[in-house]
């Protein structure tokens, strides 16, 4: 079983920026894929950002490409999302999440979650 716990989210200003956290436990995540998603009322939750079991690849959709940055240290069994030029639309609960699949954008291939932490861009 793994735990995970986001960190790092809050309210910021159009343009601002926001780093993520997801640190987890229970097991070592060394040998698992790890993602962000991104909820909001009413709809599905969307995949934002993933990375492999390594490190060495990256993969986002379109419309967080060139303002996100997943990155993860595994000594530290941790994984982050770096947030820059948010806009209002970027308003969500965002989660991590881990995949035993080596590159998944289907949140049904993630098999563990954390509980969210809230983004709030005000424009």
């Amino acid at each position: 079983q793994v735990q995970l716990v986001e960190s790092g989210g809050g309210l910021v200003q159009a343009g601002g920026s926001l780093r993520l956290s997801c640190a987890a436990s229970g097991r070592t995540v060394n040998s698992y894929g790890m993602g962000w998603f991104r909820q909001t009322p009413g709809k599905e939750r969307e995949f934002i950002a993933g990375i492999t079991v390594g490190g060495g690849r990256t993969y986002y959709t379109d419309s967080v490409k060139g303002r996100f940055t997943i990155s993860r240290d595994n000594a530290k069994n941790s994984a982050f999302l770096q947030m820059n030029s948010l806009k209002p639309e970027d308003t969500a609960v965002y989660y991590c999440a881990v995949t035993s699949v080596v590159l998944s954008t289907r949140s049904q291939n993630y098999r563990f979650w954390g509980q969210g932490t809230q983004v709030t861009v005000s424009s």
